[in-house]
């Protein structure tokens, strides 16, 4: 029951975040979308790992959650006109 209404919560909060992604007027607006669907991915990752009793999603979860933040980073850098070694 529980597991349900958390995954009823993060769809509808990745079905905002897509819209923001699609619609937002600015690329630091898409930039915020993409990172926060890279959290509720987590979430959905930690709630996989929940229902199914198996710890090797969690690692999932991690990398995922790393290669988000890299990935963040990286943009922003873009955004700021800056290069990778800076």
């Amino acid at each position: 029951m529980l597991a349900a209404a958390m995954l009823i919560i993060l769809g509808s909060s990745a079905v905002l975040c897509l819209y923001r992604i699609g619609r937002g007027p600015t690329t630091p607006d898409r930039m915020v979308g993409i990172d926060i669907l890279g959290v509720l991915v987590v979430g959905f990752a930690s709630v996989a790992c929940i229902l199914s009793g198996r710890d090797f999603v969690i690692n999932i979860a991690l990398a995922w959650a790393l290669l988000s933040f890299v990935g963040t980073l990286a943009l922003a850098k873009h955004l700021e006109g800056k290069g990778f070694d800076e």
